[in-house]
């Protein structure tokens, strides 16, 4: 299955099972906007959970805050977005689409990327267990020019978004033959700055109304609050501020399903360092959050990290985490060393100091702030993606098999009574009456006992208990479990026994540390 076909099933996927639903459905939607259905909202909560525990529950030092969407416009100005928070535009003159230039040429690189990986495949199946992947990068002639020729085009358009050197990005689509999508033209428009936050107002009529915007990051919010927090929490440097939330970008292509939209969630943590201990937090967080990402088990191979060529104009350092998403290596999670930019421009806006003083050090300094930002819609999505799978049985039948992280997914443990008569279904809801205190538990009694486990399969449910008449005799049920397909027989006293290893928090988050 190409990677294009097996995007488009993931999107059937998430709406025919209520994960995900286009915003407004039944008005033809509303374009990038999307409303998460009964499934969905319950895997979104459980990877906010994932995160917050790891960030807040398990760390003495980092605690948690939930801030307005609305701020004060000076926020905005502080922050570099009112005159910096630009997308560099360009249009085709025939199909009357609009692009950012910069992803058109990162779409080329992704394909340069690719002939790469069509021959690192060719040469590992012609040399066998013999090839070493690393030398063939290395050396083969092929191979080095993509990567070259990868690295030159990188490295260019990193310079001139750098030095707003608009005319030169354009040049570059040029020279690139980059075609556009839909018709196949080269003739494009110059490339223009697109600012990306949505405005609005507040006031109880319109000629009085203040001028805000919506938050087009979570960050800020943080920044604001530091006193507050550092203050009333009686914090020590190094500490840091966690928080999950909603910003608003008027993207200039939303695209790729709930991979970029105007309305997004963020699970970011500022932690706030003394100057000159940057590169030593950078290299931790670095390493603690990609042990984080690998704890859930979905292949070191399908992580990546990218340095920054083109840093914002807050950072010294910058980096993301990528996924291998069905269409190519994405971004999933910045990392980035602020420096003191934030706090000092806030003190600069607000007329007040926004310092620490350090007894350690004796002095007083306006702290460094290191960021770790992941979008959970790219969370979800990312998840979603990589576990969803068609799979042929030794009988020659398919599956359609969600799976997902247990300690995800949205339902756990499902109770499938085997018929609905002689007191099964009666015995089934007792269970699901004492199961769900500790898991995510469904109730499902309809079809025939192979399709309810279907159904589970493809909601990504681990396990399934089914009641039969040998529960009567023995107070016993059948245990089937979701990836093995495997089934025991286990006396309903010790279920939680069974399930509590592979669906507690605690067995997979350790993993991370």
């Amino acid at each position: 299955m190409s990677e294009t076909d097996q995007f488009k099933k993931v999107i059937a996927h998430a709406k025919e099972y209520g994960f995900v639903f286009p915003s407004s459905d039944i008005y033809d939607g509303l374009s990038a906007v999307y409303d998460y259905g009964q499934q969905g909202v319950l895997l979104k909560n459980n990877i906010r959970n994932y995160w917050w525990k790891s960030m807040v529950q398990l760390n003495e030092n980092i605690v948690g805050i939930d801030a307005a969407i609305f701020m004060h416009p000076k926020t905005w100005k502080a922050s570099g977005h009112v005159d910096a928070f630009n997308d560099p535009l360009i249009d085709n003159k025939d199909s009357q689409k609009r692009y950012r230039a910069d992803v058109l040429i990162e779409d080329y690189i992704a394909k340069l990327e690719g002939k790469i990986d069509k021959e690192v495949n060719k040469a590992a199946k012609r040399f066998g267990d013999t090839f070493d992947r690393d030398q063939f990068l290395s050396t083969n002639p092929r191979v080095v020019g993509y990567q070259e020729k990868a690295s030159a085009i990188s490295s260019r358009m990193a310079k001139s978004l750098e030095a707003e050197d608009l005319a030169d990005v354009k040049a570059l689509i040029e020279e690139l033959e980059i075609v556009c999508p839909f018709s196949g033209s080269k003739n494009w428009t110059d490339v223009k700055q697109f600012n990306l936050m949505f405005g609005t107002k507040l006031g109880a009529s319109a000629q009085h109304a203040t001028d805000l915007f919506l938050r087009p990051e979570t960050a800020q919010g943080i920044f604001v609050n530091f006193l507050n927090v550092q203050k009333s929490g009686r914090m020590k440097i190094p500490f840091g501020i966690a928080q999950t939330g909603k910003a608003f970008r008027n993207e200039i292509v939303a695209r790729q399903f709930i991979f970029r939209m105007r309305e997004f969630e963020q699970m970011e943590m500022q932690f706030f360092i003394p100057p000159g201990t940057q590169k030593e937090w950078y290299d931790h967080w670095k390493k603690t959050r990609l042990n984080w990402h690998l704890s859930l088990g979905m292949g070191e191979e399908n992580y990546r990290f990218h340095d920054h060529e083109k840093l914002a104009h807050y950072a010294d350092a910058a980096c993301d985490i990528e996924f291998k998403f069905p269409f190519g290596f994405k971004e999933l999670e910045g990392i980035h060393s602020r420096t003191d930019f934030d706090l000092g421009s806030h003190e600069k806006y607000a007329g007040k100091k926004l310092q620490y003083f350090d007894p350690e050090r004796n002095e007083s300094y306006t702290p460094y702030v290191l960021e770790t930002s992941i979008g959970l819609d790219r969370m979800f999505l990312a998840v979603l993606s990589h576990s969803l799978q068609e799979e042929q049985l030794e009988d020659g039948n398919s599956r359609t098999v969600l799976r997902l992280p247990a300690v995800l997914a949205p339902t756990q443990i499902a109770i499938l009574p085997l018929v609905k008569k002689d007191g099964l279904p009666d015995l089934a809801r007792e269970l699901v009456a004492d199961l769900k205190w500790d898991y995510s538990t469904a109730y499902d009694e309809k079809d025939a006992v192979g399709r309810r486990y279907r159904r589970q399969d493809a909601l990504g449910t681990p396990y399934c208990v089914t009641v039969d008449h040998q529960t009567l005799e023995d107070k016993t049920v059948t245990l089937r479990e979701r990836d093995s397909m495997e089934q025991v027989r286990v006396p309903t006293k010790e279920l939680s026994l069974h399930l509590d290893t592979k669906l507690n928090i605690k067995y997979w988050l350790s993993k991370a540390e």
